[in-house]
């Protein structure tokens, strides 16, 4: 089990409810997150890790062989990639959290015909899923970037008193179309250091 810890906390506002208070500052206490679980063939073991910010407002995961890919020498599996992580936020006490965007970035190369497409979703263990889809056309070369946010009435906080996981998994997916059979595509989500960091802000509601 890894464990990213913050010197002061972090966290943010996904999931909603009417037993909560106002909206207060972040909690000044430290939060953890545990990372129970992280599974796929976009995070193979030791290539994604978590980190949480310093001023309580979001986490950051950060992966280094998050690749999909079409063309001479890719196996049939490569068009698809995914990941599953599973988390564990411990809080102050009185305090809840939501998710209320995602940033995501990346690098394609896409020939003209092919296409390629980026997925998350997150849910809280029991919740229903928040589910968005971003696609890219072929003919594309260079940097990507999406952002997923959540509206106001459509936060669901994680419930008062109690420990849920927060489920976030991610896809990226490349298909070759009308593209020609001799054209590699990909779409990564890391970079030619190995860094692209994937940034997931919260907020905070008081319990009562």
């Amino acid at each position: 089990m890894l464990r990213a810890l913050a010197a002061t906390g972090v966290a943010a506002s996904l999931f909603g409810s009417s037993a909560f208070g106002g909206s207060p500052p972040p909690p000044s206490g430290r939060i953890v997150i545990d990372t129970v679980a992280v599974n796929g063939s976009g995070c193979p073991a030791g290539t994604a890790a978590v980190t949480v910010s310093p001023d309580n407002t979001a986490f950051t995961v950060t992966y280094s062989n998050y690749l999909a890919r079409v063309g001479p020498g890719s196996a049939p599996t490569d068009r698809k990639k995914d990941c599953q992580l599973n988390l564990r936020v411990h809080v102050p006490g009185g305090y809840t959290y939501a998710i209320v965007s995602a940033g995501y970035r990346g690098f394609a190369s896409l020939a003209p015909g092919a296409s390629g497409t980026q997925r998350a979703s997150y849910h809280f263990q029991g919740n229903a899923h928040t589910t968005n889809t971003h696609h890219f056309k072929g003919g594309f070369n260079g940097n990507w970037q999406t952002t997923d946010t959540v509206d106001v009435a459509a936060r669901v906080f994680a419930p008062c008193g109690e420990e849920r996981n927060l489920n976030i998994n991610t896809e990226l997916r490349v298909e070759r179309g009308t593209s020609s059979p001799s054209a590699t595509s990909f779409m990564e989500m890391d970079s030619t250091d190995g860094r692209i960091k994937t940034v997931y802000h919260m907020a905070w509601k008081r319990c009562r």
